[in-house]
C-alpha cells in the first residue's frame, strides 16, 4: 500500500503505561474502505493500539493520521470514528429505536427523523419492525446488530470493533461474521477488528496484522499469512504447524538440500532459501498439505515412512499423530473424510503408515 491508498496511518507509535510498553514503535498503514483485524493473543497491545485510534487512549511517542489528519490532539468525540464493544453496551430502560438513536440527540435533528434513520438502519441489519422492542426481548445476535446500527447511525469514517462477536455461541458467530463482513462491503467504510480468534480473522478480512509483545510481526492477506508465514510465531497463531528443525547442506544453482529430523534430505527451490551452507533453519509444513497411505505414493515428491500413534474423528475431518523415526515429537496430519468410513480411523496404534508432501508445501523460517 502506498501512502496515498492509506486511510489510517500509524507512524512510530508507542505507548507506556508506567515502565511497561503496551506498544513497540509501530508503523503500518491501513487502507480506506478496508476490513483490517489486529490478531493475537491476550495482552498483545491489539485492544491498546484500538483505544489510541479511538482517542480513549493517548500515544507516549509517535502520530495516528486518519484521512490524512493527525489525531493526537483531537478528542474521542471529535474523531470520525465510532466503536462497538463486546459487551454492545445496550441501554435496558431504551427501546431498540431508541437505542439506536441515542447518539444522534445532540445533533439538531427532529425525533421523525431521527426514527426515520433509525428504520433505515433495522432495515440494512435485517431487524425491520423491531424499534419499539424492548432491549431485554433481544437475542445475543440482536443485540450485536442493534450495538452496531447505534454506531453506523452516525456515519463514521472508521468503525472500530473490539472482540464484538467473542459472546456469541459458535454456530451463531459463525452466521454473524458473515453478515458484519456484507454489512462492511454494503456501506464501504473501514472497518478495524480485533481479535484473538485466528479462523475469525481469516473469514472477515482484507488484511491482517499479527501482533505480539507490543509489536507487529506481519501484515498481509489471510492467504499471505497462512501459505508464507515470516516467522516461527506467526505460523504457530495462525492455523496449527509442524516444525522440523533442519540444517542447509547443499545451496546449488536451482535447488537447495534440507537435512531435517525426521523427514531426512529434502529440496527446495532456492528461490525460497537464501540462507548459506551449514546456516540452521526451521522447515514448516501445515497438517493439511501431508498426506496419509498405506503404501508409499509412486508420485509423490517427497515421502517418509512413519509409525500411526493415534487418531481422532472430526465429523468432517480426522486428525491424526504419527511417529518419525529420529524425531521426538508426534508429527500431525489432517485429512478430510471424503468418504463415509476412513480406514486409517480403524488402524491400530504402531501401524506403518507413509507421509507425502509437495515441494510448493514447505515453508522455511529461521530457527526460533
Amino acid at each position: 500500500m502506498t501512502k496515498t491508498d492509506a486511510f489510517i496511518s500509524i507512524q512510530n507509535v508507542s505507548k507506556f503505561f508506567g515502565t511497561f510498553r503496551a506498544i513497540d514503535d509501530i508503523s503500518m498503514d491501513i487502507g480506506r474502505g478496508e476490513f483490517f483485524s489486529l490478531l493475537g493473543p491476550s495482552g498483545c497491545g491489539k485492544t491498546t493500539l484500538l483505544r489510541m485510534l479511538a482517542g480513549f487512549e493517548s500515544t507516549t511517542a509517535g502520530e495516528i493520521f486518519i484521512d490524512n489528519q493527525p489525531t493526537s490532539d483531537v478528542p474521542p468525540h471529535h474523531r470520525p470514528v465510532n466503536m462497538v464493544f463486546q459487551n454492545y453496551a445496550i441501554f435496558p430502560h431504551l427501546n431498540v429505536r431508541d437505542n439506536i438513536t441515542y447518539g444522534l440527540r445532540k445533533q439538531k435533528l427532529s425525533r421523525s427523523k431521527r426514527y426515520e434513520m433509525a428504520e433505515e438502519m433495522l432495515e440494512m441489519i435485517k431487524l425491520p419492525d423491531y424499534g419499539t422492542r424492548k432491549a431485554t426481548e433481544l437475542s445475543g445476535g440482536q443485540r450485536q446488530r442493534i450495538a452496531l446500527a447505534r454506531a453506523l447511525i452516525l456515519r463514521p469514517k472508521v468503525l472500530l470493533l473490539d472482540e464484538p462477536l467473542g459472546a456469541l455461541d459458535k454456530q451463531l458467530r459463525e452466521q454473524m461474521q458473515l453478515e458484519l463482513r456484507a454489512l462492511q462491503r454494503q456501506i464501504g467504510i473501514t472497518f478495524v477488528f480485533v481479535t484473538h480468534d485466528q479462523e475469525e480473522a481469516l473469514t472477515l478480512s482484507d488484511r491482517i496484522a499479527v501482533m505480539s509483545g507490543g509489536k507487529v510481526l506481519q501484515v498481509d492477506t489471510p492467504t499471505g499469512l497462512y501459505e508464507t508465514p515470516k516467522t516461527s510465531v506467526v505460523a504457530r497463531f495462525i492455523g496449527n504447524m509442524n516444525f522440523f528443525d533442519g540444517t542447509v547442506r547443499r545451496n546449488g544453482a536451482a535447488a537447495a538440500a534440507i537435512e531435517t529430523e525426521g523427514l531426512g534430505t529434502i529440496q527446495v527451490p532456492v528461490a525460497d532459501l537464501d540462507k548459506p551452507d551449514g546456516a540452521a533453519v526451521q522447515v514448516a509444513l501445515r497438517p493439511e498439505k501431508i498426506a496419509l497411505s498405506a503404501t508409499r505414493p509412486d508420485a509423490a515428491e517427497h515421502a517418509v515412512s512413519a509409525r500411526l500413534d493415534t487418531s481422532a474423528y472430526l465429523g468432517e475431518r480426522s486428525h491424526f499423530y504419527v511417529n518419525l523415526e529420529g524425531r521426538d515429537e508426534p508429527v500431525a496430519v489432517s485429512q478430510p473424510n471424503t468418504s463415509r468410513f476412513n480406514a486409517a480411523n480403524q488402524a491400530p496404534s504402531g501401524t506403518e503408515v507413509w507421509l507425502s508432501w509437495s515441494s510448493d508445501a514447505i515453508v522455511v523460517l529461521d530457527p526460533e
